[in-house]
């Protein structure tokens, strides 16, 4: 097993809004230069946003100490114009360029540093894989209960222009779209319980034409993640050419069942649909399989046959 660097990932979602004024010193493009186990409070440096490592035949294996260079290794295939639209190339494609990600699938509690009516918030949400909202674009979606930045959101891959996209939706019912890059690659680090951790920085920024619609505040975000079990969420936000100065951070700790790394596979407990771990049985003629998000139990219920024989050409190959 290769050790990897302790480098940790942090993904930085710069926001635009809220009304309030723009607390902290300016946020720079970068990666966070922290150690695993360090504070929260992140410091920025500059960092490629991308890996540049070849791309690999199709694997939906998202944590596997093996290849610690899949972050950017998807995007020749996903980042092609030939790719058509509803094509099982195109789903793969998307899927694979969004199975690194994976780590933040399951249910977090998120609290921010800044204080509203006086208090911090807390918030319960999910991140799930979403494949039935738009079949031909696969998308890691969330669901909050008080997140005062993303009460809902959805996170995919454009394979057209090659960017990460983010649709959210904050506490007022705001809509805003935001498109990114990794500025700090996905790798993976030993933690100090001696186990492989995925870490990461995706930044986004919103677009202009939706910041538009929201007061003409801009608003970066990046998701830092910097364990299997903890991320960061920052907020950023400016106001017509400022630059942007960071709003907030939530410190986000997973509630539940952790995705462990593994050497080499998830055995009988792969999920059937992202090759994750899988934490949920379903059952189909009389066999059972495993799922690892409530988003993929739901497409799999769905659609079974589909699944399954994605899943069989998967291992013929």
């Amino acid at each position: 097993m290769k050790r990897i660097s302790s480098s940790c990932l942090t993904i930085v979602l710069s926001l635009t809004g809220c009304g309030e004024p723009p607390a902290e010193s300016p946020t720079q493009s970068g990666h966070l230069a922290t150690e695993a186990t360090s504070a929260i409070a992140p410091t920025v440096a500059d960092s490629s946003s991308d890996s540049g490592a070849a791309e690999e035949p199709m694997e939906f294996k998202p944590l596997s100490s093996a290849t610690s260079g899949d972050a950017g290794a998807v995007k020749s295939q996903a980042g092609s114009s030939n790719v058509p639209p509803g094509s099982e190339q195109r789903i793969s494609a998307v899927m694979a360029k969004l199975k690194p990600l994976q780590v933040m699938l399951g249910n977090w509690r998120g609290t921010t540093r800044r204080e509203y009516d006086g208090f911090k918030a807390v918030d319960s949400h999910e991140w799930i894989w979403d494949l039935r909202s738009q079949p031909d674009q696969p998308a890691l979606a969330s669901a909050s209960d008080k997140s005062p930045y993303l009460k809902q959101a959805s996170l995919t891959w454009n394979p057209t222009d090659s960017f990460f996209e983010l649709t959210a939706t904050d506490r007022d019912g705001q809509e805003r779209a935001f498109r990114g890059d990794y500025t700090d690659p996905v790798h993976e680090i030993i933690g100090p319980d001696d186990k492989w951790h995925r870490v990461f920085r995706l930044e986004l920024t919103q677009t202009d034409q939706s910041a538009q619609t929201v007061g003409g505040e801009r608003w970066q975000i990046s998701f830092t993640q910097q364990e299997n079990n903890r991320y960061l969420l920052e907020v950023a936000k400016r106001r017509g050419t400022a630059a942007f100065r960071r709003f907030d951070t939530v410190s986000t700790q997973r509630e539940g069942t952790s995705f462990a790394l593994s050497d080499s596979s998830y055995g009988e407990k792969e999920c059937i649909i992202s090759q994750g771990l899988g934490t949920t049985a379903v059952s189909w003629m009389g066999k059972t399989y495993w799922v690892c998000c409530s988003g993929c139990k739901a497409a799999f219920e769905e659609d079974p046959e589909t699944w399954i024989a994605r899943a069989e050409k998967r291992k013929s190959e």
